[in-house]
């Protein structure tokens, strides 16, 4: 401590400033007191002509530390160790020891989510799916993926009207929130049908289109039967659709998302290859549709149908954060009836901001190395890029590189999966 307070002094007088007594204080866990009262203690040695000696002489005092073999957590069955208490009682350690260990960071809190079941034919066709978004034109130089322009991404999400369980910061006397519902399996809810593809930027950094298509509520508007106090009968009501069938998905795709893809669509593209990108669910019509391609083929647009692999949902932009997002923003909301669902959420997402859309993106790329790396498989992890500082110092790529010997062993995997 007293050669790194030696080396931050630059006064002639051997003052210390405030900002390098916090500095070396943070950088040891200590109080700044005891980091002054250790180079008072070497300035008057200094002026005494004596040996400057700043160790600390006295005897340790005090409980001795408990010293724990975290090897034994290894065998400690992974659904016994939910909770510090289940810890505690297995280590035979108190509680605040593993609090002060987690604080450490010699343990650490994990949060365990489902990923969908993946058989071998659905790993071979996750890689398949991420060497088919390589640009072919660098595949064998220097492989990097394609920029995602011409793909429209498409997905349904259920938007619920609260959640089952919130967190709220009260004052001590404040009265908590009180909330009902009649049954907390069947929360108000209406699906999205969202429709987005990426961002394009000019040299400037200025955004020329947000490549936000579309958010379109599954809903349906029938007159009320009777009057009560809220309307007269006959009164058009706003009513979810609680069964997606193929009909009203096609429904949905040829009379919203095609007409709105043509309406925002940047002209100098128009006539280019447009993809609309899908998961496997029933509902989804197949990319041979007729009525589809009918409506596709309009006034100069070519637009085509393509399935993204089965049990990919990290695949899909909307899946990878998107909705996430904008589903977060719509519980800080205070909603009560369908229309205000609807309201809220087609209000954020048109206020969702391009820039944030764009990263899902590049993260969207980095998922897809992550999956080459493992075969295929899903039980990798998002890397993280810090996409905002390389945005800020204008060095976020569009188009993320992919390692040439890497694309050399999946297609070679491919070939023996064949």
């Amino acid at each position: 401590m007293y050669e790194a307070l030696l080396w931050r002094c630059t006064s002639t007088k051997g003052r210390l400033t405030r900002e390098i007594v916090e500095e070396v204080a943070a950088s040891f866990s200590v109080s700044a007191r005891t980091v002054r009262r250790i180079w008072q203690h070497a300035r008057q040695c200094f002026l005494r002509g004596a040996e400057i000696d700043v160790s600390n002489h006295r005897s340790h005092c005090g409980r001795k530390r408990v010293q724990i073999d975290l090897n034994m957590l290894r065998d400690i069955p992974v659904s016994k160790r939910r909770t510090l208490d289940d810890l505690s009682r297995h280590l035979k350690v108190s509680k605040a020891t593993l609090s002060k260990l987690k604080k450490e960071g010699l343990i650490r809190k994990h949060s365990n989510s489902l990923k969908p079941h993946l058989t071998q034919q659905n790993m071979k066709e996750r890689l398949q799916w991420c060497i088919s978004m390589l640009d072919p034109a660098t595949i064998h130089i220097d492989p990097c993926f394609r920029d995602f322009y011409d793909i429209v991404f498409i997905d349904e999400k259920w938007f619920y009207l609260t959640r089952k369980c919130s967190t709220y910061y009260l004052l001590p006397g404040e009265e908590e929130p009180y909330r009902t519902c009649k049954n907390k399996n069947f929360i108000m809810k209406v699906m999205f049908l969202c429709a987005l593809a990426r961002p394009r930027m000019d040299n400037e950094g200025n955004c020329i289109f947000d490549g936000k298509i579309g958010c379109f509520p599954l809903v349906t508007y029938e007159p009320a039967r009777r009057s009560s106090k809220n309307r007269v009968a006959g009164t058009l009501q706003m009513k979810p659709i609680t069964s997606v069938t193929k009909d009203v998905m096609r429904a949905f795709i040829i009379d919203k998302v095609i007409p709105a893809i043509r309406a925002k669509w940047p002209s100098e593209d128009v006539g280019k290859p447009i993809f609309i990108q899908q998961d496997n669910a029933r509902p989804h019509i197949d990319p041979s549709d007729p009525l589809f391609a009918q409506a596709a083929q309009q006034d100069g647009f070519n637009i085509q149908l393509i399935c993204q692999p089965p049990n990919s949902p990290d695949f899909n932009i909307l899946d990878l954060g998107f909705f996430a997002s904008i589903q977060s923003i719509q519980f800080k909301n205070a909603t009560k009836t369908i229309p205000d669902i609807v309201n809220v959420v087609q209000r954020e997402f048109e206020k969702y901001s391009p820039v944030l859309s764009n990263r899902i993106f590049v993260t969207l790329q980095t998922v897809m190395v992550e999956v080459m790396k493992i075969g295929g498989g899903n039980n990798c992890k998002t890397p993280h890029i810090n996409k905002a500082s390389l945005e800020r110092e204008g060095k976020l790529p569009l188009q993320m590189k992919c390692d040439r010997h890497l694309v050399r062993e999946v297609c070679m995997q491919l070939e023996r999966m064949n």
